[in-house]
């Protein structure tokens, strides 16, 4: 790391698949992984191209059973671009010996170089540099330009571009078992002397794929077709010292695209009217520029250019492109085909940070759910439940997408899945839906949409609730909470369990968000939707009741994180550390050991204390008040305690909520669990997963622990609650943010002092919440407010 830049010296084939990931280009519409145009997919590199919300569904036989799934496409490769002496071997890292090789990512401008030199034998050299864009400003063009210089002789240079439509999803080996041939009916064509063109549609989504590529130098370009691939060949002549340059355009559309009749015209159309490669790099360039303006971030040191990085690819995966489009949050981005591009809760740790520079993202997101609600209304009553029941695993449609089975590398077993019994991704939507319109003032949005989506997860929850008439309370039994390493109770023949603690709590708070809008909703749109819903006032009762009597269960003088939490065996933590090092991943070492992580008070991640990172401390007691339950601080530090040692952080998302948690509870371990969270992926701290694709509810909450975490910064009613938590290891940082119609709004801490200033417009003040004070700052003025100890 060098300011601004990412750069990889030298060239290591075990490091392939991590590079590539970490250099991925993204506009928000498509993304390509970071290979090298010269190399195929291989054991060592996967190029992938994926475009947002396409995906497909296959059947495979696997383990003797029938097992469909639905992937986010890997589309036709737009990269190939390979070069030979006339006759000999094509060049690459692997087949010829490499004098020196340079990766560099430049977040800042959006671009990624590459220089190599290859030995030729006999003192011949030649050096390639490639600049790489993905166009920011126009989503559907893409750029590689390549450069040659030579050294120690001149003659020919063989350059052979394509476009490949051959390609599979096969960038998971644990899935290599699965049908991966999602594209079918490849064609391809010429359209002028220097465009060649792609066409082909997805096997059962049938979505149509259109792909033409420009090729420019200064030698005349040859095609030919050989499917699935469409090439163009050059031969440079080449002399020392001197550079010829070659630049490939590329266009990309799909059949989902709005505005277009046919996505191979729109394509092959786009590309001829593209500029050249410096033209469309001033425009790629302005386009980052106002990214980088309206999300702001200032962190000094290491810590702050991993933060850069992390924010670069979130804006990569979900940029002001994605505001058009009917997607949601893929966990691990557009980078890699891990969890097959589906949707699951991680956007509870996305939306948050978006809310506050791209409200506008936020609200596309939410308009995803929205357009599913139906789906999820639909599920529900497949379960016997009223309400809606969103998916764990969404894709295409909102159906549940979560796999049936998974395979455990290390015993080679395929398992049943249970993590379908999520059900708290539901509270997880109606948490964005919140957060986004305290944030935003969008009141139409809550108003509408948001208010639809919350009273159906609302209903869910209260249909979901047995009354038990011996603890006098409301119970939800048979689920799984987000520490997916415990599915069911110890040799029990069915999966679930009762009363997880994060689950209950989050459905109450839910209800109760439901009960307060529906009393302050307009009353000709709250009769509008009464009558759209039938919903009586007995069915409010009942939720009034469930929001106070939903059990909680504790053991020990500290949160249960389910009932029968307690009653588990306590594992032998530093003799499977001092076995296996790496215990990240318990649940699969115990299962190839024919045991059950089941049977232990062990975590993945501890999601009792998902609920120290979702809600304030006053929010949190107010929450258990309302129960009719004590959440003292001595309480809720005895919680922290207990599960701190308990958890394995075999989820990247771990060592966030930790740190967030420990930033308030024990600040002295915070930094820590924080550091842990700013190497997830840069370190591949999960070994190899950061490979298949980056983790971007990780990312996306880094840049939420410093915005909102560290700050105490609450959105609510209609202010801006401060209380920042001094960290000795991050004491002065900085960033912008966007609130309720003010754009720029800059916050700085440092050393104690908090200035506040809002940029000049016509917007009324905003109010500054503090714990010991309240202040309004009109368009234009700066507050400098001094913090207690």
């Amino acid at each position: 790391m060098t300011g601004w830049t990412w750069q990889y010296e030298g060239y290591a084939p075990a490091d392939e698949r991590l590079r590539e990931s970490l250099c991925t280009l993204g506009n928000g519409y498509f993304a390509t992984r970071g290979a090298l145009p010269e190399c195929a997919a291989d054991d060592v590199h996967y190029p992938g191209t994926y475009v947002a919300g396409c995906y497909n569904r296959l059947t495979s036989e696997v383990a003797g059973r029938s097992v469909e799934n639905e992937d986010m496409v890997n589309v036709p490769n737009w990269l190939p671009l390979r070069f030979r002496l006339p006759g000999g071997t094509w060049l690459t890292p692997d087949t010829t010996p490499v004098l020196g090789h340079r990766l560099t990512l430049r977040p800042d401008s959006g671009m990624l170089e590459r220089r190599t030199r290859y030995d030729l034998g006999g003192e011949r050299v030649v050096t390639v540099r490639q600049q790489r864009i993905v166009h920011m400003a126009d989503p559907h063009l893409a750029v590689l330009r390549t450069e040659f210089t030579t050294e120690g002789f001149a003659g020919a240079l063989e350059v052979e571009a394509a476009l490949d439509g051959g390609v599979a999803n096969a960038g998971v080996p644990r899935y290599r078992d699965l049908d991966g041939r999602h594209l079918t009916h490849v064609h391809t064509g010429t359209a002028d002397a220097g465009t060649v063109w792609l066409r082909c549609r997805t096997r059962t989504s049938d979505i149509r794929i259109g792909m033409a590529s420009r090729l420019t130098a200064d030698a005349p370009v040859t095609v030919r077709h050989e499917l699935p691939y469409a090439v163009q060949q050059v031969t440079l002549d080449l002399a020392p010292g001197r550079t010829v340059t070659v630049d490939k355009t590329v266009a990309l559309h799909t059949s989902r695209d709005p505005a277009i009749s046919d996505p191979l015209y729109a394509a092959v159309d786009r590309v001829g009217r593209a500029p050249g490669f410096d033209e469309l790099l001033e425009s790629h360039l302005t386009a980052w520029d106002q990214l980088w303006r309206r999300a702001a971030l200032d962190v000094a040191g290491e810590s702050g250019r991993i933060l850069r990085l992390h924010l670069f690819h979130v804006l990569q995966t979900l940029s002001p492109h994605t505001a058009d489009l009917d997607v949601g949050v893929p966990a691990r981005g557009l980078h890699g085909e891990a969890y097959r591009g589906h949707v699951f809760w991680d956007e509870l740790f996305v939306l948050p940070y978006l809310n506050l520079h791209f409200p506008e993202v936020s609200r596309a997101l939410l308009r995803y759910r929205h357009r599913r609600l139906e789906q999820a209304c639909t599920a529900a009553r497949q379960a016997g439940r009223r309400g809606a029941m969103y998916p764990w695993q969404s894709g295409s449609d909102g159906r549940e997408e979560t796999q049936q089975l998974h395979l455990n590398p290390r015993s080679g077993r395929w398992l049943p899945d249970h993590s379908r019994l999520q059900h708290h991704v539901g509270s997880a939507v109606a948490y964005n839906v919140w957060q986004y319109c305290e944030a935003s003032g969008d009141m139409e949005f809550l108003h509408t949409k948001g208010a639809e989506m919350l009273l159906q997860i609302a209903r869910f929850w209260a249909d979901s609730a047995v009354y038990d008439g011996r603890l006098g309370r409301h119970r939800i039994k048979g689920v799984v909470g987000p520490d997916e390493y415990h599915e069911a109770y110890p040799d029990a023949s069915t999966p679930g369990l009762d009363d997880n603690a994060y689950t209950n709590v989050t459905a109450a708070w839910v209800l109760t968000r439901a009960l307060e809008l529906l009393r302050t909703l307009p009353e000709p749109r709250r009769r509008e939707l009464v009558e759209r819903t039938g919903l009586d006032g007995g069915e409010l009762e009942l939720w009034e009741d469930v929001s106070r009597t939903l059990h909680v269960p504790f053991h020990d003088g500290v949160i249960s994180q389910f009932e029968g939490y307690g009653d588990l065996a306590e594992l032998a933590w530093d003799d499977y550390r001092r076995r296996y090092g790496d215990i990240r991943r318990l649940d699969r070492i115990l299962e190839a050991e024919g045991d059950s992580v089941n049977r232990y008070q062990a975590s993945k991640q501890a999601d009792v204390l998902m609920l120290g990172y979702l809600f304030s401390p006053s929010e949190l007691r107010g929450l258990f008040d309302r129960l009719g339950l004590r959440l003292d601080d001595e309480t809720w530090r005895r919680t922290v305690d207990h599960y701190l040692r308990r958890t394995s952080h075999g989820s990247t998302l771990s060592g966030l909520v930790h740190g967030w948690v420990l930033a308030r509870a024990r600040r002295a371990e915070a930094w820590k669990y924080c550091q842990e969270a700013l190497q997830g992926d840069i370190a591949d701290v999960q070994g190899g997963t950061t490979g298949e694709g980056i983790h971007l509810g990780a990312m996306a909450g880094t840049l939420d622990l410093v915005q909102r975490g560290l700050t105490g910064l609450e959105t609510r009613g209609g202010a801006l609650w401060l209380d920042p938590v001094p960290l000795p290891e991050l004491s002065s940082y900085g960033f912008d943010l966007r609130y309720q119609g003010h754009w720029g709004v800059r916050l700085h801490l440092e050393r104690g002092r908090l200035e506040i200033t809002v940029p000049s417009s016509d917007a009324t003040p905003i109010d500054v919440r503090l714990p010991d004070r309240a202040v309004s700052l009109a368009p234009g003025e700066t507050g400098r407010l001094v913090l207690p100890d």
